[in-house]
């Protein structure tokens, strides 16, 4: 991670079929999202997800870390990441966040959402406006990425986006540097890692066709956390709320893609003023 001093980049084919994967996890995250209600449980949540990745020929990813058997996470209110899907009946107010990967033909991608059970209208303000400012601190990293550029980069503009944030909403939002993002392809989680937050040094330069996901995880209150006894769902010490969000992202000479938007994440990048450069499945 520290020793290399350029990223890796994939090739047109390669990242054809990554978008292909990110689509999935794209349709995937929609229709979970669509199905959360009141009385419904994670596990339930965790079907439709793997019933949708299946269906339209994909395998999901995360059965395949090592004691994990579930295609979803499901993270509720305090639960910051890694949570097992179960029978949890959410309630309304509740805030999840879902993380969901796919694979086509070896290649990886990853995403992450925030949603509230009953929606926004149904969630304390607080929680709508934490989940806003964490999406809205991946978008700020994703503007980070180009050609040439460092790594870090991406990091201190999360952390930047975070803080403004905080001070806007008279809040002081605590970022989780324990869970960071990482570089994807035929598996999802390869170096180097990608903070979600500014650190020491520049990290390694960006090449053409680098491929990354970006995943902020943000709490109302203090970042500290621990593991539960499951071995996998993280909650912060504090009993704050966290949201989480993730894209897998790719960046070229032409510009950006995000290959688990819908759309590649165009309407975004525009409104970033930062060029979108489409990938074809």
């Amino acid at each position: 991670m520290f020793g290399r001093r350029s990223t890796v980049g994939r090739t047109d084919e390669q990242l054809a079929l990554m978008r292909a994967a990110g689509l999935l996890v794209a349709g995937a995250l929609s229709t979970v999202a669509g199905a959360v209600s009141a009385g419904v449980t994670t596990a339930q949540l965790d079907r439709l997800a793997e019933t949708f990745i299946r269906d339209h020929g994909g395998v999901p990813s995360f059965p395949g870390v090592p004691g994990y058997r579930h295609t979803l996470c499901t993270s509720v209110n305090e639960e910051i990441v890694h949570g097992i899907p179960g029978s949890r009946v959410l309630q309304d107010g509740d805030l999840v966040s879902v993380d969901c990967g796919a694979i086509v033909s070896g290649w990886h991608g990853d995403a992450a959402i925030s949603v509230f059970v009953g929606g926004e209208s149904a969630a304390r303000p607080e929680d709508v406006s934490l989940s806003r400012a964490t999406e809205q601190s991946l978008w700020a990293g994703i503007a980070a990425m180009r050609v040439g550029g460092r790594l870090y980069a991406v990091g201190e503009a999360i952390e930047d986006s975070i803080l403004a944030a905080g001070r806007a909403d008279g809040r002081d939002y605590g970022i989780v540097e324990d869970y960071v993002g990482h570089a994807i392809g035929q598996e999802m989680h390869l170096d180097p890692q990608i903070p979600n937050y500014a650190v020491r040094g520049k990290g390694p330069l960006l090449a053409s066709g680098f491929t990354g996901a970006l995943e902020p995880m943000v709490t109302l209150g203090d970042a500290r956390n621990r593991v539960l006894d499951d071995g996998w769902t993280v909650v912060t010490l504090d009993g704050s709320r966290a949201a989480h969000w993730e894209h897998t992202v790719v960046v070229r000479d032409a510009g950006v893609c995000v290959l688990t938007a819908a759309d590649g994440g165009a309407a975004r990048l525009s409104a970033l003023g930062v060029p979108f450069a489409p990938v074809s499945t």
